[in-house]
Formats: structure tokens, sequence, C-alpha cells
């Protein structure tokens, strides 16, 4: 059998899959030791089965291939980046199915919206359980799916794509500490363990005072945590945060939801002190304001239904900064929100958090490039002969990078009107094809109609779950390093 099709080296992205998949069965026995503590037969079996076979899936693939495998090139770099998710996803889901908790198409959808830190749920809709029914072991398994999906997102838009020319942080590549642009070398493990040190102490911050309300035990503090972290969404409550009925949790969580949707290398040069160099970046400044406009516009039309002007508010910051960052917690039910308020909601769902962050969407730093752009050209009919460079935070934007960012947002426009077709044949109406479309490509979580924040993707068809499915992994992986497996001239030599 030939090891190589074109010039991919099948057997380096073999055993970057085999790394995959210890790392998910290893991670299984953290809720598979929960399940034995709590006695939980059906899932301590599902747990034991899906461990038993990720693992020596897994140490087989990686021991097996690690003597013949090379340093993983810009072809295997998106090959395995693309397979990876859905690889994870697969042995992730496991448990799900094997439990008898969700079939598999549902168990399917569940994980893969966890690593996607997307955060749309099956549970909860017709002849589905609800969250607050699943096992202590599954509840588990779905934070944990987002948490490392969180961080792997990090060190993936961090470290990698930048090397294979993709992702919102192409544009900062020369300044993050990262591989050399023909191979992954130590250094991206070196990034890699700077990030999760700084990923860890946030998540650890942010369950301590959690768990000081009264409220809160332990245990949910931890999983909202893991969650808020990864910008994923998943709670221990059907009712998400609003089950705690506590300004304090809102404001802890709008906190920690703020500083997940920020590029964690501003987080790692504030870790060391360079502050100036932090918080000149215009992203950020860009991010707050969209964050303090939106909120503003939003609380000035909830004043006339709300009993205070902190709580019109608490509401319209926590909803429009779970929906920017993608996170896609809820404390109200935005559907029934006035229309203004509405679109706005609806025009931050097409933004996302910063470039850097675990956030999903288009994110900021492109809208900002792509606003500097029509206002050149604006310009351009002026002085039609003026050299006229887009600027961003003082310094020219490279050619390349620009005609990245106008392919970017045209797929990922094209893509949205593709789903919301097949959504659509699948006998969805508009609104809830709209809304799951955007939701899912720009991994938030939930979206209008009928898959708004109080209701559950559990109605739709297997064929919309399926290709839900994909469009998350899409909308993740920042579109071009999944496309970019269908053209031939990946593949030939």
């Amino acid at each position: 059998m030939r090891r190589n099709i074109s010039q991919v080296n099948l057997v380096a992205v073999g055993f970057a899959l085999g790394v995959v998949s210890t790392a998910v069965g290893l991670m299984q026995l953290i809720p598979l030791g929960l399940s034995l503590l709590f006695r939980e037969g059906e899932a301590a079996r599902a747990f034991a089965c899906s461990v038993a076979l990720a693992l020596p899936i897994g140490l087989g693939m990686s021991l097996s291939l690690r003597q013949h495998a090379q340093a993983l090139r810009i072809r295997e770099g998106f090959l395995t980046v693309a397979t990876a998710w859905a690889f994870a996803s697969v042995l992730g889901q496991l448990p799900f199915s094997l439990s008898g908790t969700l079939n598999v198409v549902d168990a399917l959808f569940e994980t893969v919206s966890g690593f996607t830190t997307t955060g749309a749920s099956v549970l909860g809709g017709p002849d589905r359980p609800r969250i607050e029914d699943l096992p202590q072991s599954l509840l588990l398994w779905r934070s944990l799916t987002q948490w490392l999906g969180g961080m792997g997102i990090i060190v993936l838009s961090l470290a990698i794509l930048p090397l294979l020319g993709v992702g919102g942080m192409q544009l900062y590549k020369a300044e993050v500490p990262g591989p050399t642009p023909d191979k992954l070398t130590p250094r991206v493990r070196d990034t890699a363990a700077r990030l999760w040190g700084i990923y860890i102490l946030l998540t650890l911050a942010q369950t301590v005072l959690l768990a000081l309300h009264p409220a809160v035990s332990l245990l949910e503090a931890l999983h909202h945590a893991f969650t808020t972290m990864a910008t994923g969404g998943f709670s221990t409550r059907s009712a998400s945060i609003a089950a705690f009925q506590s300004p304090y949790v809102e404001y802890v969580t709008t906190l920690f939801m703020i500083l997940a949707g920020m590029n964690f290398a501003l987080h790692y040069r504030l870790f060391l002190g360079r502050f100036r160099v932090a918080l000149s970046d215009r992203e950020l400044w860009a991010y707050l304001g969209i964050i303090l406009g939106s909120s503003a516009l939003i609380c000035w039309t909830l004043l006339d239904r709300a009993p205070s002007i902190e709580a019109a508010w608490r509401e319209a910051l926590f909803q429009v900064v779970s929906i920017l960052t993608t996170t896609g917690y809820s404390t109200a039910d935005y559907e029934l929100w006035p229309p203004l308020a509405m679109a706005v909601l609806f025009t931050l769902f097409l933004i996302g958090g910063m470039a850097g962050s675990t956030g999903g969407g288009p994110k900021v730093v492109r809208l900002l490039i792509l606003i500097q752009n029509a206002n050149r050209e604006i310009r351009r009919l002026v002085h039609p002969r003026a050299i006229l460079p887009v600027r961003l935070g003082g310094r020219p934007v490279a050619d390349e990078v620009l005609e990245h960012v106008l392919s970017f947002f045209t797929l990922y426009m094209g893509l949205c009107a593709l789903s919301i077709l097949i959504l659509a044949a699948t006998g969805l109406d508009l609104l809830t094809a709209i809304g799951a479309t955007i939701t899912c490509i720009g991994n938030v979580g939930p979206g209008f109609g009928t898959v708004g924040p109080t209701e559950s993707f559990a109605h739709l068809s297997n064929a919309a779950k399926l290709w839900l499915s994909a469009l998350m992994l899409i909308g993740r992986l920042e579109i071009f390093t999944v496309l970019v497996l269908f053209s031939r001239t990946f593949w030939r030599p």
C-alpha cells in the first residue's frame, strides 16, 4: 500500500490522529472515574468501552507510525487539522450513544457542538432527556469536550493556522511565537504550553469566583468555568445561567466571557507586563466598543419592560457578550425583545470574537479590514490615481491578507446561502433555517425561530443535524482549512 497520495504524507497524518485518539481516551478516564464514584452503571460501562476503544487505537497508531512519521508540512497540516476535530468527535460521541442516552446522530451532533465550542444542543427536546437528567459523568464529559476544544482552537489559531497561511491570526504571524514557515517545530509546543497555563489559570479563577456564591456548587462552578473559557455555552441547567437567578453569577460570567473572547496573545503580553503593547491593539478597542455600544442600544430598548436600569443593562450586556463571543449562554429569551434589539443581536452573530480567542465567527479583525477597504474604495472614487493602502493600527495590510479577508467573507456568505437552501429543503421554515445556519457556522449556539435560546435542535431531521455538524466544523476551522481538501490542486504532485 502506498503511504503517500500525491505529496501528502499519510503516515504523518496517521501519527497525529493517533495522538488525538490517545488524548481523547485519556481525558475520558476522568468522567469514567466520576461515573464509578457515583455508581452510574450504564454511563460507567459506556465510558469503559469508549476508553477501551480510543486508547488502543491511539497508542497503536502513534507508536507504530512514530518512527516513520516526518515533520508535518503544509499539506499534512491542512489534512490533520481538518480531520482531527472530526476524528475526536466520532470517538467523543461514544459515551452518549453507548449509554443509550442519545442515538448516534444526536450524540455526534452534541459532541461536534462540544469540540467546536458551538453549544447547540439536542437535549431537552421531544423524547430527549433534560440536561438535569444526565448522569454527572456525561455532564462532565460534555463540558470537557468544550474546554478541550477551546484550548485546541487557541493553539490552532495562534500557532498552526498562521503556518498554513489562513485564519484571522495570519495578520499577526510575525509577532506570535510559533512555527517556522516550512514545518512544525518544537516552538509550537512552547507556545501551546504558555497558552495552556493562561487558560488553566483563568479557568481556576472563574471556578473560585463562581463557587463563592451559595447557589453554585463547586462542581457546577467548574462546569461553567470550562464552558465559559471555551466560549462554548453548555450549562448544567436547562435554563442556562438564568437558572441561578443571581446578578453576581451573571456579572462574573460576563467578565470571563469577555476575557475568553479576547486574543490570548494579548493575555500573554499582559501576563508579561507588556501593558502598553497589549492596550494599543486596535482590534481590542473595537471589540470592547462593540460590546459597550450594542449593550447601551439594547438597554435603551429594554427600559420600558425592565424593573430597573441596572436590570436592563445587565440583561442587555449579558446577551451581547454571550452572542458576540459566541458563548451562547442566555438569561433572557431575546426573541421576545423589541425588533431593534433583535436586529442588533442578529448583527453580532455575524461578527464573532477577536482573532486568537476561543470565540467563533468571522472575527472583529476581519470586519475592521473590510471596513477599511470599503473606505479606501470610496476615497478612490474621488482620487482614482492616489495610492491608498489599507491600514490597521497604523500598519499597512499586505495585499495577500486583504485578498484572504475578501475571499473569506465571500465563502462565508456563500456557505450561509447554501446552508439556508439545504435546511429549507429539509422542511425548516425560513427563520429557523437562517438562525440555525448563522449560529452553527459562527459556533454561537442558540439561533432564531425554533432553535432559539429556549429551544433545542432535537426536532431537526437527521440530515439537517449532519449538515449542521459539518457546518460547525467548517466554521470552527476557518473555512479554508476544510475547503482546500476538496481542491484538485491539494492532491496534485
